[in-house]
């Protein structure tokens, strides 16, 4: 009988100070951090090739990307309850690989099964495009890439599991090494079939949707392969008897993962539909908020791995009926967070037109009104930085205390109250146009923000951190 091995890398058990507490969240959100930064340069690899081929090229997959990169999130969120699942069973110190495996497993036909309906839901990206006014020469060239690219929902999902199961597992290095490997492939797929290059036909903005499907199916691979190669992951043997199902597993999963999919769906939702509503004023305000939104994100990546490390750290204390360590714990990360976003937010206002020379020339006369449209919201960009690191890493604590019902109802309060009403309202009602689409966006997360942030200040009195006291802090499984 094959037993489960605990994962190295415990944390301490004994109390720490601030600044230890602050080098303990550094440490963890690090790597992951660089993680998810890797996975938004694989993004942003096609943002680069995509826009040298035009303004309208690259708005409309801009379009269609957005409401692809809804779906796939909310339902790599879905997928991803698979996490705690595995977790829990490694610290019951489970006496076979079973609990694991079975749970991996329903976490695999999950993604199969809601990749499917989530690529029906892209399919309606054209129908959408009419109803929301889009220019009629981006309709054909979205239709082009979204009817490639969708075919690369299943496998990133697969990959998604895949990816929580080596993390779970202790084995984090190894979804670092494989998102690497995607950029890696990503540029040359790109820069093949995009281009014509190695002698790959010259396919346009439809090698750029064939090469994400490339990278999608090579990532997939990879992890299958560090998998079935490791000894550590290989005992496990996720992939044996795959077609047998466990209903109550994938109930578990479902019933974790849906309100996290509704959060994600809510802040995905609003900049997902943000493109829709710059393309009622034209190509070349899509375009420019394209590589405004590109930068932001890239930036925003940080402060979500700080997020991710703070729901272990505080949830580490809280298990541990520290309210002490929970405090410093939160408390670290939001301060790290609102240091690292004040300087992406001075560089974006200091430094615009160097981070866009990262994508375009902003030199060039051709780009000169997708250049002058960016820089315009760059400054907005620059002002929701703090308020977004604040409203990621809030939402991560309140997570490790296991408080997330109310997270949701006020991530889609602030979103798609406040948020879309600014954007509309000042867009469209005061002509503010993209610029007031910004500001919308700029509110919501503000609003969010400041609701957590209330949420987290109160949670002794609101009840959250009242599971009893204690003395010594038990370690948890990393």
């Amino acid at each position: 009988m094959t037993s489960i091995a605990k994962p190295s890398g415990q944390p301490s058990a004994t109390r720490l100070t601030w600044g230890q507490e602050l080098r303990a969240t550094i440490a963890l959100a690090a790597p992951l951090a660089l993680a998810n930064l890797l996975q938004m340069l694989t993004y942003a690899v096609d943002v680069i090739f995509i826009a040298r081929l035009g303004e309208d090229p690259l708005a409309a997959s801009t379009l269609s990307v957005s409401l692809f990169g809804m779906v796939l999130w909310a339902l790599t969120a879905l997928t991803g309850a698979v996490a705690p699942l595995i977790a829990e069973a490694i610290g019951a110190r489970a006496r076979t690989p079973r609990p694991v495996r079975r749970a991996t497993r329903m976490a695999l036909w999950l993604a199969v099964m809601s990749g499917t309906a989530g690529m029906g839901v892209c399919l309606l990206l054209v129908p959408l495009m009419v109803l929301s006014g889009q220019d009629e020469a981006l309709i054909p060239l979205a239709n082009e890439y979204n009817s490639i690219v969708v075919f690369s929902m299943i496998p990133m999902l697969l990959a998604g599991v895949l990816r929580n199961f080596v993390s779970a597992l202790g084995r984090p290095i190894f979804a670092t090494l494989i998102t690497a490997l995607g950029i890696v492939v990503n540029s040359i797929a790109n820069y093949a079939f995009i281009f014509g290059n190695f002698g790959a036909p010259e396919l346009g903005l439809a090698g750029a949707a064939i090469a994400t499907n490339i990278t999608a199916l090579v990532v997939l691979g990879a992890y299958v392969l560090a998998i079935v190669t490791n000894p550590a992951l290989a005992r496990y043997r996720i992939f044996y008897r795959l077609h047998r199902a466990d209903w109550t597993r994938m109930r578990q999963i479902i019933s974790i993962g849906t309100p996290i999919a509704f959060t994600v769906m809510a802040e995905a939702g609003i900049f997902g539909a943000a493109p829709f509503l710059m393309g009622m004023f034209g190509p070349a305000q899509v375009a420019g908020h394209a590589l405004a939104i590109q930068l932001a994100a890239l930036a925003f990546q940080v402060p979500f791995g700080v997020g991710q490390a703070v729901t272990i750290r505080v949830g580490y204390f809280y298990g541990a009926r520290d309210p002490v360590g929970i405090t410093r714990a939160g408390w670290s990360a939001l301060g790290l967070s609102v240091a690292f976003m004040s300087m992406t937010a001075a560089a974006m206002v200091l430094f615009p037109e160097a981070l866009l020379s990262i994508y375009v020339d902003p030199q060039a006369a051709k780009n000169t009104a997708v250049v002058g449209f960016a820089l315009q919201f760059l400054v907005f960009a620059a002002a929701f930085q703090l308020v977004d690191g604040v409203q990621a890493v809030a939402a991560g604590a309140l997570r490790g205390l296991q408080d997330t019902r109310i997270p949701m109802w006020i991530a889609i309060f602030s979103y798609w109250v406040p948020g879309i009403g600014a954007a509309v309202g000042l867009g469209f009602g005061a002509g503010l146009e993209g610029v007031g689409v910004w500001i919308g966006l700029a509110t919501g997360l503000a609003f969010a923000a400041v609701l957590l942030l209330w949420r987290w200040v109160w949670r002794e009195r609101l009840g959250l951190t009242i599971r009893g006291k204690g003395e010594a802090v038990t370690p948890l499984p990393a």
